[in-house]
């Protein structure tokens, strides 16, 4: 069986786990979360934690695959995901419309982006961003599409990058 199928997933105070017979539910103070539920993966709750199987050996890989989304998805519901992203730039700016993002990056008219349902999109300062929500696939591709309107360029670094992300740059051409 998977290594990492094998560790049980803890259930933290006040999230609940609903096993229906199509859909695997998590419900927390963040939110609902709702994947289909495989075929071939067994799941049995056992004094608050998870404990997942494979029906057969061949379904060794999904039920690993299967446990840490769920892991994810029992973070997620209590504590949040979130992404920090990074403006760098001579006028570049971020702020907030409503609950849409604008964005000020070097081009000749302003970039709107719609927050989309779920998540939570706030700019501590101008040049930061930071996107919070409780399904850590959506979290990371909102930050990705924001980083993808501008992304870091290797020569002088400018553009939208991750807090975390570490630009290699490129020494420019010598006459």
């Amino acid at each position: 069986m998977s290594r990492v199928a094998k560790l049980p997933i803890t259930l933290p105070k006040g999230v609940e786990f609903n096993n229906q017979t199509d859909n695997l539910s998590v419900k927390g103070p963040k939110g609902t979360l709702t994947l289909v539920k495989p075929a071939g993966v067994d799941i049995k709750v056992e004094d608050g934690a998870l404990n997942l199987s494979p029906a057969t050996p061949a379904h060794d890989a999904i039920t690993g695959t299967i446990r840490a989304i769920l892991a994810n998805m029992v973070k997620g519901v209590s504590d949040g995901f979130e992404r920090k992203l990074e403006l760098v730039g001579v006028g570049y700016r971020a702020a907030m419309a409503g609950k849409d993002l604008n964005l000020s990056l070097g081009f000749s008219h302003p970039v709107l982006f719609k927050t989309p349902e779920g998540i939570t999109i706030s700019t501590p300062t101008q040049t930061e961003i930071l996107v919070q929500g409780s399904d850590k696939q959506r979290v990371g591709e909102v930050a990705a599409k924001i980083r993808g309107f501008r992304p870091p360029e290797p020569y002088k670094g400018k553009g939208v990058k991750y807090s975390d992300e570490i630009i290699i740059r490129k020494e420019a051409k010598k006459a």
